[in-house]
């Protein structure tokens, strides 16, 4: 288990872009899962949209990749490295994410080598899966 603090010491992100609450568990190098809560509070949210506001797509999918990057650097020889987000495959988006959801994300690392890495990424809602996808990363 990671606390915030603890992330941001793997993660470079911060806010408003750093989008991991905490790490509920980490296998270092295959698979991470985290949670965000979403608050009405987010900046996005007076956008997106005004009397309905719903996480964007991009955001639940950079979440995602903030959890496999989590996974990635916590093994010994990536730490002060950073993750890259180099790319998208097959993303579905089964259900919107609103204020209140805790979004609960889970990373496994299928492909890993020093400069490159895939992941197949999945998020929930309260047991629902709200958006899959392949991500993949440069380090």
């Amino acid at each position: 288990m990671m606390d915030i603090q603890e992330i941001m010491k793997v993660l470079p992100h911060r806010y408003p872009f750093l989008l991991v609450d905490r790490i509920l568990e980490v296998t270092p190098g295959q698979s991470a899962i985290g949670i965000k809560n979403v608050s009405i509070n987010e900046s996005f949210f007076q956008g997106h949209f005004p009397g309905e506001p719903v996480m964007p797509g991009v955001l639940i999918l950079e979440a995602m990749a903030q959890v496999g990057a989590i996974a990635v650097l916590t093994l010994p020889e990536m730490q002060g490295k950073i993750a890259y987000f180099a790319g998208i495959k097959e993303a579905k988006f089964r259900k919107k994410v609103i204020p209140g959801d805790t979004l609960r994300m889970e990373c496994t690392m299928t492909t890993l080598r020093s400069r490159f890495g895939i992941g197949e990424a999945k998020a929930y809602v309260d047991g629902q899966l709200v958006c899959e996808a392949t991500l993949s990363f440069g380090f």
